[in-house]
């Protein structure tokens, strides 16, 4: 290194060289040097919570008298820049780092001093804003980091899952209309089943989607809760007693939603169960976007030689050797995000059942995969509506073909001729390779007219009983 191109700063353990140009410290510099584990670091929502959660702490601490007011201005206009990603490159620990996220939420102090001291007119580094006596002031890493946990995590449910859930839900809702008189066969257990109108199924999925967002709302409840205020271990010490109060005030007021203290700050710090319980939400929102890319893969199947109900769009080649070849590229990625989340919500629960007496000490892994199955799931929603849903066609003839061939249709009639006549029909039509209209109109139990009422396909997709003795 030349001489201009690191600066020295300096910790509890003594001197450390630091690249000129950052804005982290000693700390951050021991973080980066410790932990090259994964070379992931925190993402957009996690380094905007933290720089929610200091902006609201010096917010709060100016008002209490306890950090100067020119100083806490000049913390606020940093940590601003911090929330609007101006120094999102400032934050490089491994998210694989110390389990309470002290590397983390010290980075967060050095960046946030070093660029409020240039703000009040100093150099970097001359500690004119302290990152623990002015930006940490009132706050442990151990209140932090599980704060700006539920923020990032209740801002990614609020603000990317739940409208990308909303879009995908307008596009299922305008198929559900568009395919409404569309009948085709229905399954159970891979097997034909009685008919369905398609817009039926689609319902059921705009359903899943509908129930999706509630769950999603509802999945924020428990983020509403923060530890700031607690400190080390819970009791609050150096911190004052109106501050976690105060602070949850002003971060709500920036993060424009509503946080509140922890019911208990023992709880908040040393369990994690809110954040596993609301990424039980997003695992069960998961399993509902898989099975519907499951459904429409198979209707999509074919085009020849599979279901053939619906048309897929051609969103790309399928094939490298292949000619004319396309694949359900974009259902497959929703079924690759489930299987993601799926192995994230076994990292979430493991680590919130962990965390021996008065520190989880998975903080990091917690927040860090909560939030990848937040963005995952918001961006698989939006391309899903967006790139499939949207441009699926039926296949309305070869669907009608597909009913009138079907063995189910003898259902229909169990009230007209019994169970047994009507099995007897259905195995007969199956060995004779005929319909079971034709059946059961040439073995004498329907005339032409009575078949046409009864085994109506259309009228099957409704409630009600066909062709019932009087």
């Amino acid at each position: 290194m030349s001489d201009d191109s690191y600066r020295v700063e300096s910790d509890s353990l003594g001197e450390m060289q630091v690249p000129a140009d950052a804005y982290w410290g000693a700390q951050t510099q021991r973080a980066i040097e410790n932990f090259p584990i994964s070379g992931i670091s925190f993402g957009r929502r996690f380094v905007r919570a933290l720089g929610i959660v200091k902006k609201g702490a010096a917010q709060a601490n100016r008002e209490l008298g306890l950090v100067g007011a020119e100083t806490a201005d000049a913390i606020v206009a940093a940590a601003d820049e911090v929330i609007a990603g101006e120094h999102d490159e400032q934050f490089p620990v491994d998210v694989f780092q110390t389990g309470s996220g002290t590397s983390s939420n010290m980075n967060a102090n050095e960046v946030i001093a070093n660029r409020a001291a240039e703000i009040a007119g100093a150099a970097i580094g001359d500690r004119v804003v302290h990152p623990n006596d002015h930006v940490n002031y009132g706050q442990s890493s151990n209140d932090v980091i599980p704060t700006a946990m539920h923020v990032a995590a209740l801002e990614a449910v609020e603000k990317d899952l739940i409208p990308a859930l909303e879009s995908l839900h307008a596009e299922l809702k305008a198929k559900e209309e568009a395919f409404d008189g569309v009948v085709k066969t229905g399954r159970t257990h891979l097997q034909d089943a009685t008919p369905v109108r398609l817009g039926q199924e689609f319902g059921g999925y705009r359903t899943q989607v509908e129930k999706a967002i509630a769950r999603a709302e509802n999945a924020t409840e428990p983020l509403r809760e923060l530890a700031l205020g607690g400190t080390a271990v819970g009791t609050g010490l150096n911190t004052h007693p109106e501050f976690p109060e105060l602070a949850a005030e002003y971060i709500s007021a920036e993060a424009e939603t509503t946080f509140r203290e922890a019911d208990n700050h023992f709880e908040a710090q040393a369990a994690h169960d809110a954040m596993a319980d609301a990424h039980g939400a997003l695992r069960t929102i998961a399993g509902s976007l898989n099975k519907m890319a499951n459904d429409l893969r198979l209707f999509a199947s074919g085009p020849r030689n599979g279901f053939g109900e619906i048309e897929q769009p051609e969103n790309q080649p399928g094939s490298s050797i292949m000619p004319g070849k396309i694949n359900p590229v974009v259902a497959e990625s929703v079924n690759q995000v489930h299987k993601q989340v799926l192995g994230n919500d076994a990292a979430i629960a493991a680590g919130a059942s962990r965390g021996e007496l008065d520190l989880n000490l998975y903080k990091p892994v917690l927040a860090h995969n909560f939030l990848q199955s937040a963005e995952l799931l918001s961006n698989v929603s939006q391309v899903f509506g967006e790139r499939f849903v949207a441009k699926l066609e039926a296949n309305e003839e070869h669907c009608a073909e597909q009913v009138e061939q079907s063995m189910a249709l003898a259902t229909a009639l169990n009230p007209a001729i019994g169970y047994d006549k009507a099995s007897k029909v259905a195995k007969k039509a199956l060995a004779d390779d005929k319909t079971v209209r034709q059946v059961a109109i040439d073995e004498g139990y329907l005339s032409p007219e009575e078949a046409d009422e009864v085994l109506n396909p259309e009228a099957m997709t409704h409630r009600g009983i066909l062709g019932a003795e009087e």
